[in-house]
């Protein structure tokens, strides 16, 4: 991104991607969700209280940043020039990747599901099944790219009316728009393929993009960041209490009133907050931050990899050995993969999606 980025957005997104990585640690084993996990260590674990805490929030939130991120982007950018960036960075990797590096993700994926006999599938066979099941958290970048590319066609037709127009809002207009982030939950949601939730996922993006893209909004929203944090705390706390046990990743858990409310107070409470107390850079958050593409892309093979491996190896574990062989190994697996793959120039641009070995890729 040009100089135009700002610090606390890259703080947000660096620690949003670190959230993104202890979920993934503890939904391996979570007793909520039995599909494609290695499952829990017991009937009732505590710690996937952790998981109805960030699940409502976090990726709407990185749709978010993202919508901002583009809107500073195409203030110094051509629209044929984001487009292609963004096809190189968002759907070559989630794409082009998923033929020749992420299939081993599938590989795995398709092994902790269990039920399927490797040795009696032919290998291209299994090969396709890999490539399909190796998508795991490119969803996200596969979304992404489609909002960038439908945002070129709205922005053609709006001509920045709509987004001059935002910049107006009032604090009570914006809180109320939790009405729309509930319609939104409703629709455009894929009924098998869950994380695919267009509906609340778009708006985010483009809330991002026309409203909080505006200085002046969020400035006048800073001013109540104190009172943002609060509600999202109460409604945090009341839905991780009032749910816990049910699955948190269908409807109508997912997209209740109460899971809404609380996804979007949380969205403007970490926007504000990190607004106010987080727009400063530093050597650690800078090196955070021109991590965090590779973290996200590559933290879900180490955790497959070595839930798998204990399972079949060492399946009395201790459950605190397992979380910190599992929660370690997928930082400095995603790291070590991150250095080695972006020294490779093909590789890079395939699985990366990037041009040269020094180049930062963000949402």
């Amino acid at each position: 991104m040009s100089s135009s980025r700002k610090p606390y957005l890259d703080n947000i997104r660096w620690a949003t991607v670190v959230l993104v990585v202890i979920y993934h640690v503890i939904y391996m084993f979570n007793g909520v969700q039995p599909f494609g996990v290695i499952g829990p260590f017991r009937e009732h674990q505590f710690q996937d209280g952790f998981l109805y805490l960030v699940y409502p929030w976090f990726m709407a939130l990185l749709f978010v940043v993202s919508g901002m991120s583009a809107r500073y982007c195409l203030q110094s950018h051509t629209t044929k020039q984001f487009l292609k960036d963004k096809t190189r960075k968002l759907l070559v990797p989630s794409t082009i990747g998923l033929f020749v590096f992420q299939w081993i993700l599938g590989l795995y994926n398709v092994k902790i599901g269990g039920g399927v006999d490797f040795s009696a599938i032919p290998k291209p066979v299994l090969y396709l099944i890999a490539v399909l099941s190796g998508v795991g958290p490119l969803w996200y970048i596969q979304m992404l790219w489609l909002f960038s590319v439908l945002l070129l066609a709205v922005r053609k037709m709006e001509k920045d009316r709509f987004w001059n127009f935002c910049s107006k809002a009032p604090v009570w207009s914006i809180a109320l728009l939790v009405i729309v982030v509930y319609g939104s939950a409703q629709v455009l949601n894929t009924p098998v393929v869950t994380v695919y939730r267009f509906g609340i996922y778009g708006f985010s993006f483009f809330a991002g993009y026309f409203l909080f893209s505006h200085d002046e909004v969020m400035e006048r929203l800073c001013k109540w960041w104190w009172m943002f944090d609060l509600a999202a705390a109460v409604l945090g706390i009341s839905y991780t209490l009032r749910y816990l046990g049910e699955n948190y990743a269908v409807a109508p858990v997912l997209n209740n009133i109460h899971a809404c409310a609380y996804c979007w107070f949380a969205i403007l409470g970490i926007l504000t907050t990190m607004k106010h107390y987080a727009d400063t850079a530093n050597s650690f958050t800078r090196w955070m931050a021109s991590q965090s593409w590779g973290l996200y892309i590559f933290h879900y093979l180490p955790i497959a990899v070595i839930a798998c491996g204990l399972r079949e190896h060492a399946p009395n574990a201790p459950e605190v050995l397992v979380y910190l062989l599992v929660g370690i190994g997928a930082f400095a697996g995603a790291y070590l993969l991150n250095a080695l793959i972006s020294r490779i120039p093909v590789l890079r641009w395939c699985v990366l999606g990037l041009r040269k070995e020094k180049e930062r890729v963000q949402g």
